[in-house]
């Protein structure tokens, strides 16, 4: 009899590890969208700056997508502002996770003052918007591309930080942590091979979290323009340089405000699938 009760459970647990109809679709969206970034530019009809015919042409005039402010292709700029919007999304991702798990992981296991110093530091930095804060800095130090990706990086840390410390406390208390600790094995030795490993489901769904906001932080700040500036193409750049365009009729600010929008709706779904997954595994185990 108990054997089969156990079947639907663990039939309905090996259902959660497949890949949902909608993550298959993101999934494919995210493909396209990286094999663009890629090769995009390459396929690309004009030039990324050049001008091919009169501002905010229609649709399938001389453009396909028709034409921006200046005359320049919306296409054109699409493809070059994919590879600038992931890059730049994908770089300020990396930068703050080596910085917010390098320290959350060593605050977890060190406590004491520094655990203390950093997490005073890191409340200070709440105390302000993500945005006001990257505003003051980039309005300060100016509006260069090391500087914008320095500066999202180290705000994105912020959250990254408090998560890779809450989730060092819960690993550092576990045995293999403790007898680690007992053979005088080293900071780094303890996060590089004993905390790191088993903190990997969950930092994988941060990333692809924290990647989706840089999307949108970027975009937000190329539209105040302070982000990525003329002539390169980028998506939150085009909203903004565009947005005259819709009291005339032209979909030239709507056209990248949806591809951005299909790419970070499509990378949430994934990361819920993930999620999803994760639980699904704990389950299996569990039974087992």
């Amino acid at each position: 009899m108990s054997d089969v009760a156990d079947k639907p459970s663990a039939s309905k647990g090996l259902k959660s590890l497949r890949l949902t109809p909608t993550a298959s679709i993101a999934g494919i969206i995210l493909i396209f969208w990286i094999l663009v970034a890629f090769f995009g530019p390459a396929l690309a009809p004009y030039g990324e700056a050049e001008i091919i015919g009169e501002s905010f042409g229609p649709i399938g005039g001389e453009g396909i997508l028709g034409t921006d402010k200046l005359g320049r292709d919306i296409l054109t700029r699409l493809l070059y502002g994919v590879r600038t919007t992931l890059f730049l999304a994908l770089i300020t991702t990396v930068i703050s996770f080596v910085v917010g798990v390098v320290l959350g992981f060593s605050a977890a296991i060190l406590r004491g003052w520094f655990d203390i110093c950093i997490s005073r530091l890191v409340e200070a930095f709440m105390a302000f918007p993500s945005t006001m804060l990257a505003l003051v800095v980039i309005g300060a130090m100016g509006t260069s591309i090391t500087v914008l990706i320095m500066t999202v990086g180290l705000v994105l840390s912020i959250g990254v930080f408090r998560v890779s410390r809450a989730i060092g406390m819960d690993i550092s208390v576990m045995d293999y942590v403790e007898s680690a600790r007992a053979r005088g094995e080293g900071v780094w030795w303890i996060i590089t091979r004993e905390v790191l490993p088993n903190a990997m489901p969950p930092l994988i769904a941060e990333f692809g979290l924290r990647f989706t906001f840089s999307i949108l932080f970027l975009s937000g700040l190329s539209f105040l323009g302070l982000g990525v500036q003329e002539p390169a193409a980028d998506w939150g750049l085009m909203v903004q340089e565009n947005m005259g365009g819709i009291f005339l009729g032209s979909s030239s600010a709507l056209i990248p405000a949806a591809c951005i929008a299909s790419l970070t709706i499509c990378m949430n779904l994934i990361v819920d699938w993930f999620q999803q997954r994760q639980q699904g595994e704990t389950v299996l185990e569990k039974m087992e």
